[in-house]
């Protein structure tokens, strides 16, 4: 008798669903990284305007490059806060798949110890079964030679 799982589809359905998890956080982390790197080059970029601007000063500048100099960190600024804004949102969603992934994972190694549960009890059940069937067989043989 061949062993089959009363719950095989609803485990393949969980493992499916657990798939498609780790295809969304990978996915989520992916932007993460993305919107991570971004808010990084602007913080370099802003890092080396600032030392650029510092140059500039000791050398001497205009009012009007002093105001544009200023003018540039500040629409640089915005940038930054929305690069943060992102990676803040990212992280986010990132951190919810995450624990999707985690739960689905849970869902998924339950099935398996129950199927692996139930394995072992229709082992058993066979081997039970093999031992009654060996014991008829010996009890006619020993029946047959008296």
């Amino acid at each position: 008798m061949v062993y089959r799982y009363k719950f095989e589809k609803i485990m393949s359905l969980r493992e499916k669903e657990k798939t498609e998890s780790q295809t969304k956080y990978t996915e989520a982390v992916k932007e993460f990284e993305t919107e991570a790197e971004g808010l990084y080059r602007m913080l370099k970029k802003k890092e080396e305007l600032l030392d650029k601007q510092a140059e500039q000063l000791k050398k001497g500048l205009s009012v009007q490059q002093v105001r544009h100099n200023l003018s540039f960190l500040e629409n640089h600024e915005r940038q930054i806060r929305h690069y943060q804004k992102r990676v803040v949102e990212t992280r986010n969603k990132m951190n919810f798949f995450h624990q999707v992934l985690v739960e689905k994972n849970i869902e998924v190694k339950k099935y398996e110890k129950m199927k692996e549960s139930d394995r072992q009890v229709f082992m058993e059940q066979q081997n039970q079964m093999e031992n009654r069937q060996m014991d008829e067989i010996s009890i006619q043989q020993y029946m047959g030679r008296t």
